[in-house]
């Protein structure tokens, strides 16, 4: 059995997002290798309470490099720049944890895992003499501006900036291109990271979205005999998950068999005056901020999910809607674009505002006068839940880690 060092800031049970994402990659990957993670404190009894109940449990070794309350609040505050100070002083800390293993243990490889972003590379490449796998990595080139349309000035100003600094670290950051160097793969973990890996680093990276899909056992219903279409669209009210390209796209096709659910959590009066304004006041239905498996039994009651996030990783709620046998309507980027294919949905390109709300209109009209095509892409998901399966994706990393070892 391969022995894995890996570093992991978030690593937690029962959570999503960065922490959910690391666990679910160390218990599956478990049951194929012996791991050493590295981890951050802050869920160390949730760690601790479950690690017994799995059959897995005795092949992950846990070592914490905890922080303080006030730095994990920054880590919380997304946006915060003043946390990559302290994050990579805890890289530092977990680097030399790690060379003490490395002195006790026999290592095979040694893996960053996460936070996914490329601007920290972590120091583990600086180990000698042991592989080196870094990733999944996100490393998106930029932000598509012309979806910044009815944005702060202040959002606006932050994204540039943000598009500015993100180049200038892709071609310069001297730790990145080291640890690039220094790596047997990088893993990109969405199609555009790895163009930017080819434009920047000249390296060919392979392609493992960073989260992966449950299989759910779920009846396909017919739903080809309802007199509405049921779109489905879930996110939090921020501009980077375009609700309001959503709502234009249902006024524009003009179609009053068309309704719109609308779940998440924040401030949606600007959006509910949107869709007064627009007309389609009575095909919205909002449900605010509700209970996860309130979502899946909404999931399961609708005929397409409607995703029009312009930046993400690989959003989990696309993975539960295939798990759910909802087919998809999304854009051709980041992670979404990647799992969603023409078997279980309908993608277009990022181009501006006006064309996508054009392209998506024409794409629900399409579907709501041919369900029989949303019967096929529902039937269809479930051999898309399998291709994007965790079982899938470990035993694609337990067979890089044997390809770095022949190497």
């Amino acid at each position: 059995m391969l022995s894995i060092l890996i570093n992991a800031y978030a690593c937690s049970p029962h959570m999503g997002s960065e922490p959910g994402m690391a666990w679910n990659w160390c218990i599956n990957l478990a049951k194929h290798c012996e791991l050493h993670i590295i981890t951050e404190g802050e869920f160390r009894d949730k760690i601790e309470t479950i690690l017994p109940t799995l059959p897995q449990g005795k092949n992950m070794h846990f070592y914490y490099n905890p922080v303080s309350d006030e730095i994990r609040k920054m880590c919380w505050n997304q946006g915060d720049w003043r946390f990559y100070k302290y994050y990579k002083e805890w890289q530092w800390k977990t680097y030399l944890i790690a060379k003490d293993i490395c002195q006790k243990i026999h290592i095979d490889i040694l893996h960053q895992l996460n936070m996914i972003g490329f601007r920290e590379p972590g120091y583990l490449w600086k180990i000698p003499d042991i592989p080196f796998v870094w990733g999944p990595v996100d490393a998106k080139e930029s932000f598509p501006t012309a979806y910044l349309e009815g944005a702060s000035l202040k959002t606006k100003l932050f994204m540039q900036l943000k598009n500015a600094i993100t180049k200038w670290q892709l071609q310069h950051a001297k730790r990145v291109h080291s640890a690039v160097k220094r790596a047997s793969y990088v893993v990109s973990a969405s199609s555009n990271s790895q163009r930017a890996f080819k434009k920047y680093f000249q390296i060919e990276s392979p392609l493992l979205n960073e989260t992966g899909c449950y299989i759910q056992d779920h009846p396909i219903i017919d739903k080809s005999k309802k007199e509405y279409l049921d779109v489905l669209w879930v996110g939090k009210f921020d501009f980077r998950k375009q609700l309001g390209i959503a709502l234009r796209s249902i006024a524009k096709t003009k179609n009053r068999h068309i309704k719109l659910h609308i779940v998440g959590g924040g401030n949606s009066l600007s959006y509910q005056a949107l869709a007064k304004e627009l007309d389609i006041e009575s095909q919205c239905k909002w449900y605010g901020a509700i209970p996860h498996g309130e979502v899946q039994r909404v999931m399961q009651e609708s005929d397409v999910f409607f995703f029009t996030s312009v930046a993400e990783g690989t959003p989990h709620v696309v993975l539960e809607a295939i798990g759910n046998n909802l087919p998809v309507i999304c854009f051709n980027t980041c992670g979404q674009g990647d799992s969603v294919n023409e078997k279980i949905g309908r993608k277009i390109e990022l181009s501006t505002p006006k064309i996508s709300i054009q392209d998506f209109a024409k794409i629900l009209n399409t579907l709501e006068s041919n369900r029989h095509l949303l019967k096929e892409m529902a039937e269809n998901c479930q051999e898309r839940q399998q291709e994007l399966s965790w079982d899938k994706k470990v035993l694609q990393m337990v067979e890089l880690y044997k390809r770095v070892l022949q190497q």
